[in-house]
């Protein structure tokens, strides 16, 4: 029998109806629940959905500064939109602003920061950008030069994280934003176990980080799909850069991701759980961690007498990039000479790593 509407019209080749609304046309397959819906019902769901986990963990407070780190991604470039957008539906009362961080990547960072400033006209946000080249003396370029392309990441992703911070320090913000999605953290929690990295474990799926920090980082996007943030980000036509990093395509977290992709084909909540496993851990009362602490030199937070910006910094500048890398629970005794040798000496004062006190 042939299925007609409420006016009896036949829906032969009108397509299935959204499964919430009952009255548009489905143009979407939902990644994380495989509902069929409309554009518009799929816009109010994922609006909501980040509503709910805002209100629900309190992540921010009326009357606070909030910098959103953008990177002119999909993930940072849909927070700003969304972020801006539920600030004024629900009056947050939050001072939004746009954080970037200009590693010095040519041809990819450039282009990047043209989008985030296209952006700051686009959502009317207040736009600051800082430089690894001004902090620490070093672009990527330049790091990439030296180290080659093996262990460029761990530079930047310690470089960055401690410039975001520093960016932040500048806007006086209360609160930096950033667009982690559940696949970066389930991603993250399989790192951590696959590293036996306990310290990052016990906190990596926490939605609020940071706190005993200079500056607390949330994540809004913490249950929501990167699928569903590239189809938001593709219905809404937002304006954002889709180049991947041309010096990651070897990072570890690349294989984590893989698996996690194939995962998620076959079971799509499978992400979730991964992030419900990591939230469920339990980490033994006798499992030493690392003591909090600042850094000697900069005033970063660090578990050593040196943060690991400042280790890193520290080979560069003596033309031994290998120096910090690793992992250890301290620099062993010719590490400590060399740097003790080299403690006020002009190299170092030239190329610090950052101005800012904490």
């Amino acid at each position: 029998m042939e299925e007609a509407d409420g006016n009896g019209k036949s829906m032969k080749g009108r397509g299935r109806l959204c499964c919430i609304c009952s009255k548009r046309r489905a143009a979407l397959k939902r990644p994380k629940t495989l509902e069929q819906i409309c554009r518009e019902c799929f816009y109010e769901v994922f609006e909501e959905e980040i509503h709910q986990v805002i209100v629900e963990n309190q992540l921010f407070k009326p009357g606070e500064r909030i910098a959103i780190g953008a990177s002119g991604g999909k993930d940072s470039t849909v927070l700003a939109y969304v972020l801006s957008e539920l600030n004024q539906r629900h009056n947050y009362g939050l001072d939004l602003f746009l954080l970037s961080v200009d590693e010095g990547i040519t041809g990819y960072r450039d282009d990047s920061l043209e989008t985030v400033k296209r952006n700051e006209i686009q959502y009317g946000l207040p736009l600051k950008i800082v430089s690894y080249k001004d902090l620490y003396g070093w672009t990527m370029d330049e790091i990439v030069k030296m180290i080659g392309l093996k262990n460029n990441c761990t530079f930047c992703g310690v470089f960055r994280r401690q410039a975001l911070d520093r960016g932040a320090a500048l806007l006086k913000v209360d609160k930096l934003a950033t667009g982690h999605n559940a696949d970066d953290i389930a991603e993250t929690v399989l790192l951590n176990i696959l590293r036996g990295d306990i310290a990052r474990l016990s906190r990596c799926t926490s939605i609020i980080t940071g706190e005993d920090g200079p500056i607390p980082r949330c994540k809004p996007f913490k249950y929501t799909y990167e699928k569903e943030i590239v189809m938001y980000a593709y219905f809404k036509r937002l304006d954002y850069f889709s180049t991947e990093c041309i010096y990651s395509p070897n990072a570890y977290r690349g294989f984590a991701r893989e698996f996690i992709k194939d995962l998620e084909r076959i079971r799509p909540r499978a992400i979730l759980d991964i992030i419900q496993s990591g939230e469920d851990f339990r980490i033994s009362t006798s499992t030493k961690m690392p003591e909090q602490g600042t850094c000697e030199r900069c005033g970063y937070i660090s578990s050593q007498k040196w943060c690991k910006a400042c280790v890193l910094l520290e080979g560069l500048n003596r033309g031994l990039p290998k120096l910090g890398i690793g992992r250890s629970r301290g620099l062993n005794d010719d590490r400590k000479k060399g740097i003790k040798e080299n403690i006020g000496t002009k190299s170092i004062e030239s190329k610090q790593c950052g101005t800012l006190d904490f």
